[in-house]
C-alpha cells in the first residue's frame, strides 16, 4: 500500500514537472513569434499612454474636487 501511495506520488509529480517544462518551452517559442515594437514606435506609443494618464488623473481631480466642495458646503449647511 505505501509503496503503491509512493509510486503515485512521484508519478504526480514528473508529471507536473513535464507540463511546466512544455509550457515553459511553448512561452518561449511564443515570444520567438511576437512582432516586437520598434524604437520609434515604443516611444510614441509611451508618450500617448502617458499623456492619457495624465488627463485621467486631472478629470478625475477635478470631480473629486467639485464632489469634496459639494459634500463640505452640505456639511456647513446641516451643522
Amino acid at each position: 500500500m505505501a509503496e503503491e501511495a509512493k509510486s503515485t506520488l512521484l508519478t504526480r509529480i514528473k508529471g507536473v514537472g513535464a507540463s511546466l517544462g512544455k509550457f515553459f518551452r511553448e512561452v518561449r517559442a511564443e515570444f520567438k513569434r511576437v512582432q516586437w515594437p520598434g524604437r520609434r514606435e515604443l516611444v510614441s506609443l509611451t508618450i500617448a499612454v502617458l499623456v492619457y494618464v495624465a488627463l485621467v488623473t486631472a478629470f478625475l481631480g477635478l470631480i473629486d474636487l467639485g464632489l469634496s466642495s459639494v459634500i463640505n458646503s452640505l456639511i456647513k449647511v446641516a451643522a
